[in-house]
Formats: structure tokens, C-alpha cells, sequence
């Protein structure tokens, strides 16, 4: 039996569980972080909006993102003590449609229309990666994260049962979107270790080009972790009725 765990990008699976992964490794589990959206586009042609991102990321070449972030991601899933899998969606940032046209200028937005076979598409590459035993754990799309949406949805389609994990640091920012993106849903919360917790830290901490876009500082990312594990007594997750 494998954990897998679907992350759509580079950071989110060690971002919203990292202490869960490591006491599962720690308690003799196999874990695997999929990471879905983590392709080479195509040209090195970027779009203004990707531009902006790449200058907060302090990386400008899309190939350097790339192998970058995945670096940070081995280095990451090492001290959680997971194996990091890599597929080959783009992110929405690099992603066109046709005609060549950016589809995306934001990543708070719905879906396009003209994706809306990309989660059946996600669902058909992973299930032909998954074993019958496998569990899997997906985010909410706390948020509302185009591609987090996404993934949802692609999760979704695949017909199994479903764990899921609310995603960090969006919880923080929007909480108000938890009551919508668990309605009908049981909760539950599962215990953290203390050697968990400060693995969950570390691990956060290995996504070096992204800490600044998505906390206040280094220490706040640990302060925000450390107080989400005591308010719930762990990481809360959920399953489906």
C-alpha cells in the first residue's frame, strides 16, 4: 500500500501535510508526492503575467524555474522522508490555448472553458500510475487556486475514496473558503509528532524561491504551522459521506 499524495505544484503536498507525511514514512508507510504541474513549456516565451512571477521568484529563465524548483522539491520530500514523482501538466502560468493565446493573468480565477478536459486528462495519466491498494490524499482547493481546482476535479474523477487537506498557506489567507470546500464532507484530525512538526518546518523551508511569496518571512511560516498543529490538535483532514 502506497500514500500518494497529489500536489499540483512544487511546494503544495509538503506546504499542507508535511508533518503527516513524516510520521507515516516514521511509522513504516511507503509516501509518494506526485507532482503534477510541474512540465517545460514548450517555448521560453513567457507571458507578462509569467514574467511578474518569475521576477518574485528572483529567476527569470523557465528552464532554470524548472530544474530549480524541482531541486527544492528533492530536497524537501528527503527530509520528509517521501519520494517525489514528477508529471508533466504545466503550470497555469506557462499554459495556452490553440491559437497560442495566454490563457491565465491571474491564479485566483475559475478554470477556463477552454480547459475543461484538462481534469480528465490529469485523471486518466494518474490512474495509469495507480495500484489497487493505493490511498490518496488531494486538497481542497481552499483558495481556489486555478490549478488546485483542477486537481480537485481530476481527483475526483478517478472514482476512489478520497482523503483531503486543506491547502497552506491559503487556509491562513481565506479561511472562509473551508466551509464551502468541505460541505457534506466528515472531518477528522490526526496527531502530529513533535519531530513531525519540525520536519513539516524544515521542509517548507527547503522552497527557498517561494517562501517570500507565500508568508511573511521564514519565521512567520513556522510560527502559522506550529499554530495550526496546537488549534487542531494535528493536520484536520477530510472524507467524503
Amino acid at each position: 500500500m502506497r500514500w500518494i499524495y497529489l500536489s499540483p505544484h512544487l511546494d503544495d503536498a509538503a506546504l499542507s501535510a508535511g508533518g503527516w507525511i513524516y510520521d507515516q514514512v516514521q511509522a513504516g508507510n511507503s509516501v509518494e508526492i506526485w507532482n503534477l504541474m510541474c512540465g517545460l513549456p514548450p517555448t521560453t516565451e513567457l507571458s507578462p503575467f509569467a514574467q511578474v512571477i518569475h521576477f518574485s521568484w528572483g529567476i527569470s529563465d523557465v528552464r532554470e524555474v524548472i530544474r530549480s524548483r524541482r531541486a527544492e522539491e528533492e530536497n524537501a520530500a528527503k527530509v520528509l522522508g517521501a519520494q517525489a514523482h514528477y508529471l508533466d501538466f504545466l503550470d497555469c502560468i506557462y499554459r495556452q490555448n490553440e491559437k497560442g493565446e495566454w490563457l491565465y493573468s491571474a491564479v485566483f480565477t475559475d478554470p477556463s472553458p477552454e480547459e475543461a478536459d484538462f481534469p480528465a486528462r490529469i485523471a486518466e495519466a494518474v490512474s495509469a500510475r495507480l495500484q489497487p491498494d493505493d490511498k490518496l490524499v488531494c486538497q481542497l482547493a481552499v483558495g481556489y487556486h486555478v490549478d488546485h481546482v483542477t486537481v480537485r476535479r481530476a481527483a475526483e474523477l478517478l472514482g476512489r475514496p478520497l482523503h483531503y487537506v486543506a491547502d497552506i498557506p491559503y487556509l491562513f489567507n481565506t479561511p472562509e473558503h473551508l466551509a464551502p470546500t468541505t460541505a457534506g464532507m466528515n472531518a477528522n484530525a490526526q496527531t502530529v509528532s513533535e519531530a513531525g512538526i519540525e520536519s513539516w518546518v524544515e521542509a517548507v523551508a527547503k522552497y527557498e524561491s517561494q517562501i517570500s511569496s507565500l508568508f511573511e518571512s521564514s519565521e512567520h511560516m513556522r510560527q502559522k504551522i506550529r499554530q495550526y498543529c496546537s488549534e487542531n490538535g494535528g493536520i484536520r483532514f477530510w472524507t467524503s459521506v
